[in-house]
């Protein structure tokens, strides 16, 4: 499985920005997918996270309300809509994958910056 971010980039606070990964290869086996980040100097940490069928979400408290997270199983491609931008959303965004028999992947990830 390969999983290729994009939609990343410089936003002011209070702005929005959509991320899409997206993923090729044995796309069948993807069973959860997830949206990660990490700061500078921070761990990285689970931002979203959604089923293979996406009907059901989890989400961070800190994005609680302003971030969705969505997949498009026919397009292989899931997506993180991110609203209500805050300086302290600026990290790298990491989508992961999990497949059938537990296997992790990720891709190389995408920078958000946001001004204040």
């Amino acid at each position: 499985v390969q999983l290729v971010e994009s939609g990343g980039g410089l936003v002011q606070a209070g702005g929005s920005l959509r991320l899409s990964c997206a993923a090729s290869g044995s796309t069948v086996s993807i069973n959860a997918m997830a949206w990660y980040r990490q700061a500078p100097g921070k761990q990285r940490e689970v931002v979203a996270a959604i089923t293979s069928g996406g009907g059901s979400t989890n989400y961070a408290d800190s994005v609680k309300g302003r971030f969705t997270i969505s997949r498009d199983n026919a397009k292989n491609t899931m997506y993180l809509q991110m609203n209500s931008l805050k300086p302290e959303d600026t990290a790298v965004y990491y989508c992961n994958a999990i497949t059938n028999l537990g296997a992790k992947y990720w891709g190389q990830g995408t920078q958000v910056t946001v001004s204040s």
